[in-house]
């Protein structure tokens, strides 16, 4: 049994007109209606003709709908392909055309746009509510569907993640993949049928569409579906829940509101953060303020969850855990040799979680994986002598703001295209919300007159929002070593305070 949703199927409780997702203007989503609306939707997709293992494209809001096209998709055997809501034409161009889905589902705006991106493909929308074309063209559809089997290496999603060179790769999970990790995290995190996960993360991320909706699935639990994060609604909804994951920047806002106390979190009994380092100093004040531990893990697009502090045991702060059941975790050298405990390296791992590879990438592949079949993470870190792994750094720069990675050679290769430009270095600096605020060091062309305004401009509608200079400081010079290689360190160093004061 290796299709995720065989997993849901036999995780569904006996009475299945209960509740499994009531959204955040009141609508409630039983778990019959769930099976009902996700075999209308895999017909529907079979009924355009769609093959085993053909993508399906979705830049779409946060709806119950979105979700029912996900597991659809995985009923059905064929590859989801979710995408940023904020990536704009120059991305989704690059996205659709080396996937080459052929369904493309947008909201209403974009059908047009998307649909010239993606040659061949068909086309449906759906907006923020869960209407649309696609919605109207699954009513239609038999609520009965069997759900294919697989086998464990089947592709059941593209995630494109962001590459130093500029061009994003697609990390192929399997089912076999899903299936390990969300049977990890529902026993390490204790999910049962009581549970209430309070869902108001994006669905287009791997913390949001698998660690939260499979916890909940694979469990038989139910969740409360914000559309996003609001630390206000939030407050209101937590005395209804018993899990809340979040990004560090969830726990800062929360921190920021007078209302938010023990009283408020003492029904909850496990609060997660992810998909970016969270602040000693958070993680402290949220302790001081509920008498609760944030659990911290660490995961990534290439292998979901790796590591988790414990459900019952110490949760050490500025760490990210011990390796979850099943997954191998070791710090090596720059020869691929592991190295002694506390001892700082390259962090590699292996395990059933871990990607099949990259999408049309066989070469960038075999380079990303050891001799001896471990996953190179391209992050760095030391394990301590119990075995928790601490993460002091990042290979290749990246930045991570507000929980997003943004890769600076993206950045840099915007502002450089502009005219005027002649050279940019992009960093993530400290802020007190984001986490890492996306900064800029820009050099212009003798007789440019472009100011912080300008370039900021001009990237927007270039790229994501969040990937988008917060500051921009145009600069005579970069500064760089002996061998010419810019000092990004220095240029940290320099603007470190921007958004700290």
């Amino acid at each position: 049994m290796h299709n995720l949703y065989h997993h849901i199927e036999r995780a569904t409780p006996a009475r299945r007109d209960r509740a499994l997702l009531t959204t955040d203007n009141g609508r409630v989503i039983t778990w019959d209606e769930l099976h009902a609306r996700t075999a209308s939707y895999a017909r529907l997709l079979l009924d355009c003709g769609l093959k085993s293992g053909d993508r399906v494209a979705a830049q779409v809001d946060k709806s119950p709908e979105s979700l029912f096209l996900y597991l659809a998709c995985l009923r059905a055997g064929l590859a989801y392909l979710p995408l940023n809501t904020a990536y704009q034409r120059g991305e989704l161009a690059h996205f659709l055309g080396d996937a080459e889905p052929r369904i493309v589902v947008g909201r209403p705006g974009s059908v047009s746009e998307l649909g010239a991106l993606a040659a061949g493909a068909r086309v449906f929308s759906l907006d923020d509510a869960g209407n649309g074309t696609l919605r109207a063209a699954a009513a239609s559809q038999s609520e009965s569907f069997e759900t294919r089997a697989v086998a464990s290496d089947d592709l059941a999603a593209i995630i494109y993640t962001s590459g130093t060179t500029g061009r994003s790769k697609g990390a192929m999970v399997t089912h076999g993949n899903l299936v390990s990790n969300a049977q990890a995290l529902v026993q390490c995190w204790g999910f049962d049928g009581g549970d209430v996960l309070l869902h108001a993360l994006p669905v287009f991320h791997v913390h949001g569409l698998f660690v939260a909706n499979h916890c909940v699935l694979l469990s038989g639990a139910s969740m409360l579906w914000h559309a996003k994060f609001d630390a206000r609604r939030v407050l209101e909804d937590l005395p209804r829940a018993t899990v809340l994951m979040g990004v560090p920047t969830f726990y800062t806002r929360l921190l920021a509101e007078s209302g938010f106390d023990k009283a408020v979190a003492d029904h909850v009994r496990l609060f997660v953060s992810g998909s970016a380092p969270l602040l000693l100093d958070t993680f402290e004040a949220f302790e001081r303020r509920t008498g609760q531990r944030i659990l911290e893990r660490y995961g990534m697009s290439e292998a979901g969850m790796i590591t988790s502090n414990p459900l019952s045991g110490e949760r050490r702060g500025g760490t990210v855990g011990l390796p979850l059941p099943g997954v191998a975790v070791r710090v090596a050298d720059e020869h691929d040799r592991s190295l002694p405990v506390g001892e700082v390296g390259g962090i590699q791992i292996k395990g059933p979680n871990v990607f099949k590879g990259y999408w049309r990438m066989p070469d960038k592949t075999r380079e990303e994986f050891t001799a001896d079949g471990w996953f190179r993470t391209g992050d760095v870190g030391r394990l301590d002598r119990d075995g928790y792994l601490v993460i002091v750094g990042r290979a290749k720069d990246l930045i991570i703001s507000g929980g997003y990675n943004v890769y600076p050679k993206e950045v840099e290769l915007a502002i450089d295209a502009i005219a005027g430009v002649a050279e940019s270095a992009a960093v993530g600096l400290p802020h007190p919300d984001l986490g890492e605020g996306v900064t800029a060091a820009v050099v212009l062309r003798p007789g440019a007159q472009l100011t912080e305004a300008d370039i900021v401009r001009r990237l927007r509608g270039e790229l994501a929002g969040y990937k988008v200079p917060k500051r921009v400081f145009v600069v005579s010079e970069l500064p760089r070593n002996a061998m010419g290689k810019v000092q990004k360190n220095v240029l940290r160093e320099q603007y470190r305070s921007t958004f700290t004061g």
